[in-house]
């Protein structure tokens, strides 16, 4: 028997072997850095596009010429008021500096959040139509988004909100191209055309809508009296006068923070987006380009974080909304157990 061992190739670290199987070669360095110059030249480019296609004029005299740098500034600025494209009451119209208004017309702001709601909803069922099981890359990407968003909410709000995930992430999409939309010209830059956020008309309608929500999922998870029961705790008074006393104080109390939670929604919106939008009008009227590049890419993370906490103070108020107090606490868990099949416990069993 011959005693020799087997040669073995020893292939060195980034050479190939054999097989013509090697490591994969190292990314480039600079392929990075340089897709973010190719950005920046790209918003750069992008504005003074639309300072050539729409450049400053005075207010009162479009198309005029505008004096650097007073109107350059004026002409970036937009009252908190939007613009009217269709007046349906055209002789009862709110004067220019009335900031929340009661008027039948579609504004600038109103016409940009349908456009940004077909972009939105076209934007999901392309992505996501004729799904497979090994989805390509819009579906995946999508999925990606929607359980990242789902475990944020759920570790957030814990288990109850699980029902109310696609009410937050459709909030969250709605609201940051609302957002958004405000940075990419024209919008901003012609009449019609208006970040819906920076309306407070719009922001108080979406705090609203949100409002409607939290306070419907109250009554219907507890019931007309098990939820009124949170503000009004007159069974305290078993307790005790002074219990009961302090108790309806308490409920008071959170009964008039319930109505400022739309106010708070809508006005950090408004006032968070509106500034931004004046500051990168100011910049971009004095610079042109060079320096609201950065405050560009600044106010994309800003947007995307108050989309964020609008979404998630919603999701936040519901969960709340359907949390009972006192002696109402057994119902959710109630609901709870029927669902499971089990059959609750004797401390948990309803009132006759």
């Amino acid at each position: 028997m011959s005693s020799e061992k087997p040669a073995i190739d020893v292939v060195a670290p980034g050479s190939e072997s054999d097989s013509g199987v090697g490591p994969a070669p190292a990314p480039k360095a600079g392929r990075g850095f340089s897709r973010w110059l190719l950005l920046v030249g790209a918003i750069i480019a992008l504005d003074f596009a639309a300072f050539n296609l729409f450049p400053p004029s005075p207010k009162d005299a479009p198309g005029e010429p505008c004096a650097f740098p007073a109107c350059f500034i004026e002409s970036s600025l937009e009252f908190p008021a939007p613009a009217t494209v269709i007046d349906f009451a055209p002789d009862s119209a709110p004067g220019a500096s009335a900031l929340v208004t009661f008027h039948p017309s579609i504004s600038s702001t109103l016409l940009t959040m349908w456009i940004v709601m077909i972009l939105v909803v076209v934007g999901a069922f392309l992505m996501t139509r004729g799904g497979k099981l090994i989805p390509g890359r819009a579906q995946n990407l999508f999925e990606w988004f929607y359980e990242f968003l789902s475990d944020f909410g759920m570790g957030l709000a814990g288990p109850k909100a699980r029902p109310y995930i696609p009410i937050f992430v459709g909030a969250f999409l709605l609201i940051v191209f609302d957002n958004w939309i405000g940075l990419v010209p024209p919008v901003g830059k012609v009449e019609f055309l208006r970040a819906p956020s920076s309306d407070v008309n719009i922001t108080i309608g979406m705090a609203l809508v949100s409002f409607s929500i939290f306070q419907g999922e109250g009554f219907r998870r507890l019931g007309v009296r098990g939820y009124l029961g949170k503000f009004f705790p007159i069974y305290e008074f078993r307790n005790g006068i002074g219990a009961g006393i302090i108790a309806m104080f308490v409920g008071l109390i959170e009964l008039m923070l319930e109505f400022v939670k739309p106010v708070t929604l809508s006005m950090r919106l408004f006032g968070n987006i509106y500034g931004g939008e004046v500051a990168l009008g100011v910049m971009t009227g004095l610079t042109i380009a060079f320096v609201p590049v950065a405050l560009i890419l600044l106010e994309v993370m800003l947007n995307a974080i108050q989309a964020l906490i609008f979404s998630v103070l919603t999701l936040m108020f519901i969960v709340l909304a359907i949390e009972s107090h006192h002696e109402d606490e057994g119902h959710v868990a109630e609901e709870v157990l029927e669902a499971a099949g089990a059959t609750p416990p004797h401390g948990l069993q309803p009132a006759n």
